[in-house]
């Protein structure tokens, strides 16, 4: 046999390399999918197929453990708290590897948690570990939901349970294969998570990953309490954000449920040291991939999930380290069309269009003109059921982006007869302050364009009504802004020659004779103050140090 010439020799190497880079990502491919499937929950441990394979015998002690601690439940049950004797009983039961006894006392504990009113000593936590982590999917489910019952009724010290190390067999359920025991552990985190240390335990034992898993559940009741849970988790942010808000006249909210309800998203700028409790947690929501999971939640049917969704979103934009990631053209895509289907939804309204101020304030602001949320925000003005929050936070919204000059073109395409009417009556609502001068300042930034023109011009008699109201304001900023506005609409033939008739002109100099007085008395203080500066330095014969 010859040898191989050269052409045939670098056919073969050609060959070979190829194959070499097919099975490198053959081989990445099948790492890929092994990966996702070692991690499904479906891998775990099937409780019932264990008991077919596995039966404990019961032992002699624990026969005679359960006789005794049955004999003291039927003489003498009482909703209370047990004695050394049958605690100890109790611990047995919990620790057995029967299921049968463990059973017993899962259900002692259910029943308890039903009935009892009292606090529960610590020495009654203990046996819940073996519980919760038993084989037996009946065990589970009453441990795990005894468990909800005490911190429910205040039972039991939420710090105290991940004190005796609970919060891991708590976050093991969450990977369950039954809802219910996924409901029950999803609603003990939760409850847990209104606790602040609490919630650093929580975000070290990553747990934030199941959450967000079962956050997309079929089962509406695991859905409600993963995001429920997720929400608790940052709302020491929300409470200090309502704080702030709200001052001292009502007290924080104590849980995520309260929370969406009564908190419109606050739409000031939040300092960064607010976050620095939750910026891990922040950042595992991120490197979780958090995005995806929550637009398909914005759609949920159950408005309890919705709410939560869009108040775990508020939380993460305000986050300047989240805006760009945040500002994606899938998640821009969901408010807009949130916001078109719920446009009524104060906590829904609201919570979106402070979530767009915050993008907005990012490098990303073009996306957002691209995206429907601009004409998703103009449209929840027309609305007659919008709240006056809202309809600040929606104003405040646009004005911001108004200062820009491509928003300010996307929002005249969408301007019409109506939104015209609903912008021009809201300025003239001088009692609303904010959303009067924020939709005031939409339209001044408006003027410019011929569309937007022809629109104001059909509310000549209201516009000059609102800038009397806004140059006769106490606020600077209102006779600011009027002054502005008045200036750019007198460029136009039409709306000068009615300024002319309705006396503008006047009231202006009005306004002018006030503000050179002013200045006269602010200069007359201001020598005054430098006049006693310098009788004071010559009483004490001490050079003018400002010479």
């Amino acid at each position: 046999m010859g040898q191989l010439c050269g052409r045939c020799i670098q056919l073969l190497r050609d060959f070979v390399a190829f194959v070499q880079r097919m099975s490198s990502n053959l081989v990445q491919g099948i790492k890929e999918c092994l990966s996702l499937i070692s991690k499904c929950s479906c891998l775990k441990q099937n409780s019932s197929k264990a008991k077919q394979l596995y039966k404990p015998i019961l032992q002699p002690h624990e026969r005679v453990t359960a006789q005794e601690f049955l004999q003291h439940i039927e003489t003498g049950f009482e909703m209370s708290p047990l004695g050394k004797d049958p605690l100890e009983a109790l611990r047995t039961l919990a620790f057995s590897e029967n299921p049968g006894l463990q059973q017993s006392a899962a259900l002692y504990y259910l029943h308890m948690s039903q009935h009892i009113n009292v606090p529960l000593p610590v020495e009654h936590l203990e046996p819940f570990y073996a519980l919760l982590r038993s084989t037996d999917l009946e065990v589970q489910q009453m441990s795990s939901l005894s468990l909800v019952n005490f911190l429910l009724e205040g039972n039991i010290d939420k710090e105290l349970v991940v004190q005796m190390g609970l919060l891991e067999p708590i976050l093991d359920l969450l990977e369950s294969e039954d809802p219910t025991v996924q409901c029950n552990s999803c609603a003990c985190t939760m409850i847990l998570a209104v606790s602040e240390s609490n919630r650093e335990a929580i975000g070290a034992a990553r747990g934030v990953t199941p959450l967000l898993s079962l956050a997309n559940s079929y089962d509406p009741r695991v859905q409600q309490n993963a995001v429920g849970a997720i929400l608790n988790l940052t709302q020491s942010v929300l409470q200090l954000c309502y704080l702030k808000q709200r001052g001292s006249q009502r007290s924080a909210p104590r849980s995520h449920a309260e929370t969406w309800q009564q908190i419109p998203a606050a739409d000031t700028h939040m300092s960064p040291i607010l976050f620095c409790g939750q910026a891990d947690i922040q950042a595992e929501m991120v490197a979780e991939d958090i995005l995806p999971k929550l637009c398909s939640l914005l759609t949920s049917g159950s408005e309890d999930v919705r709410h939560a969704s869009i108040a775990l979103l508020w939380i993460l934009s305000q986050h300047p380290h989240n805006q760009d990631t945040l500002a994606c053209v899938n998640l821009l895509q969901s408010l807009g069309m949130l916001l078109s289907a719920h446009k009524t939804d104060p906590v829904i309204v609201g919570h979106t269009a402070c979530i767009i101020k915050n993008l907005s304030l990012s490098k990303n602001r073009q996306r957002i003109i691209e995206s429907p949320c601009v004409e998703g925000l103009l449209q929840t003005m027309l609305s007659t059921n919008t709240q006056e929050d809202c309809l600040h936070y929606v104003t405040s919204c646009l004005a911001e982006l108004a200062k820009q000059e491509g928003a300010t073109l996307c929002m005249v395409q969408w301007m019409d007869e109506p939104l015209t009417k609903c912008l021009v009556r809201l300025a003239g609502q001088v009692e609303h302050t904010e959303p009067s001068f924020q939709a005031a300042s939409i339209i001044q930034h408006m003027i410019g364009h011929e569309k937007m023109m022809l629109l104001l011009k059909s509310h000549t008699r209201e516009i000059q009504a609102y800038l009397k109201n806004f140059l006769t304001h106490q606020e600077i900023r209102f006779q600011q802004l009027g002054i502005s506005t008045f200036c750019r609409l007198r460029e136009d033939p039409e709306f000068s020659l009615a300024f002319r008739k309705s006396q503008m002109a006047k009231l202006l100099e009005q306004v002018r004779q006030q503000t050179e007085e002013t200045q006269e008395l602010l200069r007359a203080a201001i020598c005054h103050e430098d006049s006693s500066y310098l009788s004071c330095m010559a009483y004490e014969n001490l050079p003018d140090p400002r010479a």
